[in-house]
């Protein structure tokens, strides 16, 4: 008897066990697919933006380009005649005054010739002399009087050019300026043409630059230009020269501004900014350049909107934010200025976009704007140098 009951509970053990298993399985199943669904009403959680207004303003109109800027007087002292260095009367970065002697040649040779001009200059005076005396005397024919009227002035000439070769192996400063890096040093032999150093008038600079083609009839001398210095601040100028001719190879337009150069910020061969300010005006429509996301078939904005009624997903937060829509909107960008660039086709004024984090959205996607720790776009940023 015992043993019956005991292969009963054994027989019972073994066909409810499976079934308690399917039955765990079945409500593990339906768990799962209960909160898929649920996590699909609920849609994806919402992605922490920041947001901007777009904005209507009127901006002047300019033709930006790249410039170079040249000086106005700067150019390569260098020796006329070769010659061994006896004498350096500068140092690198001196100012110095128009005329000054800043480097002498060896000139033995030629002081010495020029010595001996000197004394037969004065032999051919002295000679001169005598035969003027003579001649009124009529002692000497007048072919005699010419002779020595020519000698005389034969030595005087090669006096002065003596003295000329003498001043060709002396480097001298054309004008007043600042020099640059010493080239050369005491000993050193220098052939005709070896260059110096630099010489770089003060003042004003000019800034080479180039338009393209269909901008030829836009501008003319004496319009204003700004010039945008690299974590230098901005000058004012203006156009002074304008080629009259296209260069074949770019098709492009070459002109010339003058710009004071203020506490000496611009140096001959920097990188500048240029814009030629038009003396027209244009209403634009701006956003800040971080809302733009560039892609190969289009740049684009995430434009922030109210969801619809009947949209998936939660309204709110656990929080309380309202979640809102972002929808990507395709747009036509045009000239930048600061932290902001012009939207010439799809947007208005008014509308909201995302500043921030939109490279981590795709169109349709929730989101939370925070503008907490948002920073303001400004027309002339002007970051702290750190």
């Amino acid at each position: 008897m015992p043993t019956r009951r005991r292969n009963w509970k054994r027989y019972l053990l073994v066909l409810v066990g499976p079934a308690l298993l399917v039955g765990v399985l079945v409500f593990l199943k339906f768990s799962q697919m209960a909160k898929g669904e649920e996590a699909e009403r609920m849609g994806p959680p919402p992605e922490s933006v920041s947001s901007a207004a777009v904005l209507a303003q009127t901006w002047e109109e300019t033709l930006p380009s790249v410039g170079t800027v040249t000086g106005v007087k700067g150019v390569d002292l260098s020796t006329d005649s070769p010659g061994r260095v006896t004498r350096i009367h500068f140092d690198s970065g001196d100012v110095v005054k128009q005329g000054q002697l800043l480097v002498e040649l060896d000139a033995s040779v030629e002081r010495a010739q020029l010595g001996a001009a000197r004394s037969d200059r004065d032999l051919a005076r002295v000679n001169l002399q005598r035969s003027r005396a003579l001649f009124a005397q009529n002692v000497i024919p007048r072919a005699q009087l010419d002779s020595d009227q020519a000698a005389l002035e034969a030595a005087e000439r090669n006096i002065a050019a003596l003295e000329a070769a003498i001043e060709r192996k002396m480097v001298r400063a054309p004008f007043a300026g600042k020099l640059g890096i010493r080239e050369v040093d005491l000993g050193e032999y220098l052939s005709a043409g070896t260059r110096a150093t630099v010489l770089e008038a003060p003042g004003q600079v000019f800034v080479d630059f180039s338009l393209p083609q269909a901008d030829f009839g836009r501008v003319k001398a004496g319009m204003p230009v700004r010039v945008e210095i690299e974590g230098g601040g901005t000058l004012e100028g203006a156009v002074t020269a304008v080629e009259p001719a296209l260069e074949e190879m770019t098709r492009s337009l070459r002109l010339r501004a003058s710009v004071p150069n203020e506490k000496d910020r611009l140096r001959p061969g920097m990188f500048v900014n240029v814009s030629v300010v038009l003396p027209t005006r244009k209403d634009v429509v701006i956003v800040p350049v971080t809302a733009v996301v560039h892609a190969p078939y289009g740049d684009s904005v995430f434009v922030v909107e109210d969801k619809k009624p009947g949209t998936p997903g939660a309204s709110k937060t656990p929080a309380g934010k309202p979640i809102k829509t972002a929808r990507q909107q395709f747009v036509r960008i045009g000239q930048a200025r600061g932290d902001f660039v012009a939207v010439s086709e799809g947007l208005r004024a008014g509308q909201v976009v995302v500043s921030a984090g939109a490279f981590k959205l795709r169109n349709g996607s929730p989101i939370v704007v925070d503008n907490r720790l948002k920073q303001e776009p400004s027309l002339s940023p002007r970051p702290e140098n750190r």
